[in-house]
């Protein structure tokens, strides 16, 4: 009985020792698993690719899936407002993000010496503001926060999209099918690409994604879903789920974020995917990420880290 005992425990070892060696390291992506389990070093860009899908498909099963084609409908923009500022046009425009579904934005169109030419474009993000997607346009009494008028004076198209559940922006998520915020502001996102995609001004299927905090990590996630995205820059927008806030993971678990994430508020070293990984799934595409030493919010000692992992991609 004590020898059957022995061997147990020892099968029990070795089975978790298989188990920890087989785990997927997200700070070092350059790994992926075979068919039959196995960790295996990436040595050829299908290799990578299996890394990449396999991220996407861990973010999902929190951020819940993202739409298909079914929810692709006619875009059906709207001009709701036009206002005449100085080195470009401020349009408040809405657009059919999904059937049943309206979703506002702005666009900021800069007054065109030539009329043939294409212009680049960016999507804007805000930060947590009760003005939502009134502070990147200078609609809001906030410093600093203008970087969509900052960006259209420069000559770049501007859309400027709502964050779900802020500002006066309140799509029912549960009822549209989505398991978080996170799901359905990527979506919409992803909805003004298409947008832009349409405007004969604009150059076409390359643009740049913007934010503040919120919309910082807000920009990182549209473009790990949405390769159109070929510039990311994150201000004050991200650490590591694990670092967060001393490991008080809590703030990232509203409905308007992901709520699954509270399934691991005391094991956070088992949160699925960080942001290293994230930003991995965005290579060789270009990511800024801007990490103050004196953020309250996302500590900066992360970021660093974060990007040496994605680097080696």
């Amino acid at each position: 009985m004590r020898r059957h005992l022995i061997l147990t425990f020892i099968v029990i070892a070795l089975a978790a020792r298989v188990s920890a060696q087989d785990r997927l390291d997200r700070d070092k992506l350059l790994f992926f698993t075979d068919s039959a389990g196995k960790v295996q070093p990436v040595k050829t860009v299908a290799d990578w690719e299996k890394r990449r899908a396999s991220i996407r498909e861990t973010m999902q099963t929190i951020m819940g899936p993202m739409p298909g084609k079914d929810k692709r409908c006619p875009l059906d923009v709207k001009i709701e407002e036009e206002v005449d500022c100085g080195k470009y046009v401020r349009r408040l425009i809405s657009y059919q993000s999904e059937p049943g579904m309206r979703t506002p934005a702005y666009l900021l169109i800069p007054k065109m010496p030539d009329s043939k030419r294409k212009y680049p474009a960016i999507l804007s993000l805000h930060p947590t503001n009760a003005k939502g997607f009134r502070v990147t346009v200078g609609l809001a009494d906030t410093m600093n926060r203008e970087y969509g008028v900052e960006l259209a004076e420069r000559g770049y198209v501007v859309i400027a999209t709502p964050y779900p559940q802020l500002s006066d922006y309140n799509p029912d998520l549960k009822k549209l099918g989505y398991q978080s915020g996170t799901m359905k502001a990527i979506w919409d996102n992803s909805r003004a690409l298409d947008l832009l995609d349409t405007l004969p001004y604009v150059k076409k299927g390359q643009y740049a994604a913007i934010g503040h905090s919120l919309g910082g990590h807000n920009s990182v996630y549209t473009a790990a879903f949405d390769p159109r995205i070929k510039i990311a820059v994150s201000c004050c927008g991200l650490d590591s789920y694990r670092d967060y806030m001393g490991g008080k993971i809590k703030g990232w678990t509203s409905d308007r974020y992901m709520p699954k994430l509270l399934e691991y508020q005391d094991k956070l070293d088992q949160v699925p995917f960080d942001f290293g990984e994230i930003l991995g799934v965005i290579a060789p595409r270009h990511v800024l990420v801007v990490a103050p030493k004196k953020d309250d919010n996302f500590r900066w000692p992360a970021p660093p880290r974060l990007s040496r992992a994605r680097r080696r991609v």
